[in-house]
């Protein structure tokens, strides 16, 4: 069955309701990868999907981008005319393109010539706008696909575990960047991660999923300000969620 996909008012919020979502293996079975998942991301607000491998969270991203059709359930995007920008686990970049290139090529007709300084200098790109993908490392390789993803103003943002694989010294300063261009950019964004600990500091809501086939384990609230969360309040809320979801951690 072919589920719902339509837009609702702008500014309101991001809403999910998947009943049942399956598809055929490699062995010709049927495979059922979502039992029942359904939540809201309110308006301009950061909402992150956590739960096991192969539990279901891309193929979530995907029927709500739009690229999975054959689900049963709805979706209703926040903006009837907004853009939707997508941030994937590998950059994606062109590498016969400069960053800029790359992050202007995305940017739809009328807004084509935009000043682009400011999202370079919070991202610190400013010295690499001229460089081509191979002369870069991963870390701001993902710097530029979140450049490119900000700079078409979404009004929905989509994340696949957009900063996977790294190390945890960059990891942490592409969080508190995506915090920073987030916070300047409000949009309604959706994200995956395997990384509690990325969830805990970057969301206002995280959503639990159980293994596959995938079902709500729980909806966690986050009311603390991002700049009150330091490293003591962190660690206490890993092990609160610990203990309510255990093995997550």
């Amino acid at each position: 069955m072919t589920g719902g996909l339509s837009n609702a008012a702008p500014g309101a919020p991001l809403r999910v309701s998947i009943t049942r979502k399956a598809f055929r293996g490699a062995d010709g079975k049927l495979v059922e990868a979502i039992a029942h998942v359904a939540f809201e991301v309110p308006g301009g607000s950061f909402v992150t999907l956590i739960g096991p491998s192969g539990c279901g969270k891309t193929t979530t991203l995907r029927i709500v981008l739009g690229l999975e059709t054959e689900f049963e359930g709805s979706v209703v995007r926040p903006d009837p005319d907004g853009r939707i920008a997508v941030v994937f686990q590998e950059p994606r970049l062109l590498p016969w393109r400069t960053v800029e290139e790359n992050v202007r090529l995305a940017l739809p007709e009328g807004i084509g010539t935009e000043d682009l300084d400011e999202l370079f200098d919070v991202l610190g790109l400013s010295e690499m706008r001229s460089r081509f993908p191979t002369e870069l490392s991963l870390g701001l390789a993902r710097r530029a696909a979140l450049a490119r993803a900000f700079a078409i103003r979404p009004s929905l943002l989509l994340l696949d575990e957009p900063f996977v694989s790294l190390d945890e010294m960059t990891a942490a300063r592409l969080r508190r960047l995506l915090t920073t261009v987030w916070s300047a950019r409000r949009t309604t964004a959706l994200m995956v991660t395997h990384n509690l600990r990325e969830a805990v500091q970057l969301s206002d809501r995280i959503v639990f999923l159980t293994e596959r086939p995938a079902k709500i384990r729980g909806i966690h609230e986050i009311k603390v300000a991002r700049e009150a969360r330091d490293a003591e309040w962190r660690e206490t809320e890993l092990r609160r969620l610990d203990r309510e979801f255990p093995g997550v951690l």
